[in-house]
């Protein structure tokens, strides 16, 4: 058995926000410990796309230095907050993988199961992903169709009916993108980003899970909007910081959201779960 940590839209920025910076940084120190006391371990932590906040370089120095400290290997995705340049100038290496054409998007082997991490930056605010990632995309699944695999992107494709971030469902990128998944029975789930809050739901087949922020989180409202009109509502809170645990156990893919932070024990393990016969 092994996991995989996701974390997602950590918004990381500089002192030209403070309030963010400091709320950020600390947010996303409080996953990393939780992430780094499980047990077991993960054998990796995937950050799913918006990492930064402007997509400026000294911002994913900021990054950086945050991420440094980490005892467990990092891989990057990136989001509609990404810059693809600004990226690169500080990141490289087996977390930071480009195509052929350049875009951030990769395979990795873990054992028994394999990530490929998808590449959505360019187009609207919700995602965009051409012929020539799509055509990376299906030649990755091609490589290994019967090895149980986990397909990291960061906008969901599907509505949360959280209306103001859902995407529009007749999008080109997502027509595109299910046409490459489907009926590739390997994929096991596709773990996403970009809504600040959990949920799941089901695309091209398949299970899609969306983790949490460890930035601030979006409040819970599905009623109508007016994309045109602000009426005053709540539309982030802050919730606590959490994150997404990928669990490959007997050849299956099994998905946990796990807040972080401090909590009293409950119950412990006293008595037998079972008594010998």
């Amino acid at each position: 058995m092994l996991t995989i940590a996701q974390i997602t839209d950590l918004h990381v920025t500089t002192d030209k926000d403070p309030l963010n910076q400091q709320r950020n940084e600390e947010r996303l120190r409080q996953v990393m410990r939780a992430i780094h006391e499980l047990r077991p371990r993960p054998v990796a932590i995937v950050a799913s796309g918006d990492l930064v906040d402007r997509g400026e370089r000294e911002e994913y120095l900021e990054l950086e230095r945050l991420m440094a400290d980490s005892e467990i290997p990092v891989f990057y995705a990136v989001g509609n907050h990404d810059s693809r340049e600004g990226f690169l100038s500080v990141f490289s290496g087996p977390g930071a993988q480009t195509d052929a054409n350049g875009f951030i998007q990769y395979t990795v082997d873990f054992g028994p199961m394999r990530m490929v991490v998808c590449d959505t930056l360019d187009g609207p605010n919700h995602g965009e992903y051409c012929e020539d990632r799509a055509a990376w995309l299906a030649a990755a699944l091609d490589a290994e169709p019967d090895k149980p695999t986990a397909v990291f992107l960061h906008p969901p494709p599907i509505p949360s009916g959280i209306q103001w971030m859902d995407p529009d469902p007749a999008s080109p990128w997502i027509a595109r993108l299910a046409g490459v998944l489907k009926g590739r029975d390997q994929v096991q789930v596709l773990l996403c980003g970009h809504i600040h809050r959990a949920f799941t739901g089901l695309f091209a087949g398949h299970v899609l899970m969306a983790a949490p922020a460890t930035s601030i989180q979006l409040t819970l409202d599905l009623t109508e909007v007016d994309m045109h009109v602000p009426d005053g509502r709540e539309i982030l809170v802050e919730e606590p910081p959490a994150f997404a645990l990928v669990m490959c156990q007997a050849g299956r893919l099994t998905t946990h959201i796990c807040q972080a932070g401090e909590y009293t024990p409950a119950v412990t393990y006293n008595f037998p779960f079972r008594t010998l016969a």
